[in-house]
């Protein structure tokens, strides 16, 4: 690990300062920015610690429930208000990592973390994410763990958070700061597909920093789960997994949100899946349909085909959860 400088932020405006230079990285918990340190994935100048700006709240708002990005996974998945108004996002959280890991981990962080590809960690294997225009290892090599939706010639690497494909199907807001003043992205929106350009994560400015993110208010409370398929009980990253929420009254579905992890390059949300439930009786027919219709575009490689098979499967099993079928 090559030296570095090291600053606490005494404001936002000082964050934000420090970051607008070159070679600037913030840093919060730092469990994933660290490793990629020491492995020598990024070599930072400086890191700006922002871990005493005051952006660890949790409030209700008129509109929904407010989350600051320094919001430490493991608070935010047993607090109160998220138990009550989003246990999806709290489910969540607690299938993400180990506890040591949530103890440390913010919500900006867990949304800013990086693809645990084995050939982006790997600095003698080609990654155009890692080094842009060396070739995707993955295309060719051992891609068990790739993506099936959204990739493209240049990458195949899949988003690792549980987290985000919680947020993503609750349709949560991103709050954004930068010199200009703030803005607000739909989480949907956020995060990237590879493209031309897979070195590029999100679509956050290299001026900007996440200072928190808003949940809509909803009615899926009640009807929602968080089903993650992987190698071991204990801390591993999603083969598959699938957040599912439902709004149903009288057996009838009145809304639907569904998004998969460990798919796709960011949080794949199931659009027309969603859709194809409105109006359906909460029965498992009705949900395979939606399963066989979130497949639309599918395409696996030489090591992943498994997940052609388990998706559907997953996506079935959660929403029989979320109904109170299962």
């Amino acid at each position: 690990m090559k030296q570095f400088q090291y600053v606490r932020a005494a404001s936002q405006q000082d964050a934000l300062a420090a970051i607008a230079r070159p070679g600037t990285k913030i840093i919060a918990g730092g469990t994933n920015l660290v490793d990629l340190m020491k492995r020598g994935v990024t070599a930072p100048d400086k890191l700006v610690d922002i871990n005493h700006l005051p952006l660890k709240g949790i409030v209700a708002t008129k509109t929904g429930l407010h989350i600051g990005a320094l919001a430490l996974n493991s608070v935010v998945s047993e607090n109160s208000l998220v138990l009550a108004k989003h246990p999806l996002l709290a489910m969540a959280l607690k299938a993400g990592a180990s506890p040591q890991l949530r103890n440390m981990a913010t919500v900006g962080g867990n949304m800013m973390q990086r693809t645990r590809c084995s050939y982006f960690y790997d600095t003698t294997m080609p990654c155009n994410k890692r080094e842009p225009g060396t070739g995707c290892g993955a295309m060719e090599g051992y891609n068990r763990m790739h993506a099936i939706f959204g990739a493209s010639t240049q990458c195949i690497a899949v988003h690792p958070s549980d987290m985000c494909v919680g947020l993503a199907a609750l349709d949560a807001v991103v709050i954004i700061a930068g010199k200009k003043g703030e803005r607000r992205i739909p989480f949907t929106e956020f995060h990237r597909l590879p493209g031309e350009t897979p070195e590029l994560d999100n679509n956050l400015g290299k001026d900007e920093m996440i200072i928190g993110v808003e949940i809509p208010d909803n009615h899926f409370a009640k009807n929602s789960y968080y089903l993650k398929v992987r190698d071991r009980q204990s801390y591993a990253f999603a083969l598959v997994s699938v957040a599912a929420a439902l709004d149903i009254s009288g057996g009838v579905i009145k809304q639907a949100r569904l998004a998969m992890g460990g798919v796709a390059h960011k949080p794949w949300r199931l659009f027309e899946a969603e859709k194809s439930l409105i109006g359906k009786p909460a029965t498992e027919d009705s949900f395979k349909n939606a399963a066989q219709i979130a497949m639309q575009g599918a395409k696996a490689y030489e090591y992943n085909g498994f997940k052609l098979r388990m998706a559907p499967g997953s996506i079935t099993e959660a929403l029989k959860h979320a109904a109170g079928l299962a």
